[in-house]
């Protein structure tokens, strides 16, 4: 499934004439493989050596790239730096108020949602976005040892 996704990805690299160079290819395997939504600076840390000549300026410019083409999503929480999804299927995110864990979440009824709002307020809606806090399960482990 993870292979599909990243020719997808590639593919559509291909198609917009965007040139896949090795390291655009690792950055967005990595994407694709670690589904932990990083940010740049994970992204960078993770394959630096491997790509040594590799600056974190390359990685924030191939991950403007990919979401500028539709490959990937830029998401913003409170603690201000982005994360990247490779998931650009509607989804919502579940996120750690310990660790900063996000897992994605879908449910059916995301067009509902955007439906019922433009219905009950007359709004053309664009876009939503809902996230939803907890505890993952590691992190409520520790505190119950506590």
């Amino acid at each position: 499934m993870t292979t599909e996704r990243l020719q997808g990805a590639i593919d559509t690299l291909k198609n917009t004439k965007v040139r896949m160079t090795p390291q655009r290819h690792a950055i967005l395997e990595y994407l694709f493989e670690s589904m932990t939504h990083p940010t740049a600076d994970e992204i960078y840390k993770a394959l630096e050596g491997q790509f040594p000549n590799m600056s974190v300026a390359t990685v924030y410019n191939n991950l403007r790239v990919f979401k500028d083409v539709g490959i990937v999503k830029e998401l913003t929480y409170g603690d201000a730096s982005s994360r990247f999804d490779c998931v650009t299927t509607e989804h919502y995110h579940v996120i750690c108020n310990e660790c900063g864990k996000i897992v994605d979440f879908e449910y059916p009824g995301i067009d509902e949602v955007e439906s019922l709002a433009a219905h009950v307020t007359g709004f053309e809606v664009e876009t939503h976005r809902m996230e939803i806090y907890g505890k993952c399960q590691p992190c409520a482990e520790q505190t119950t040892k506590h």
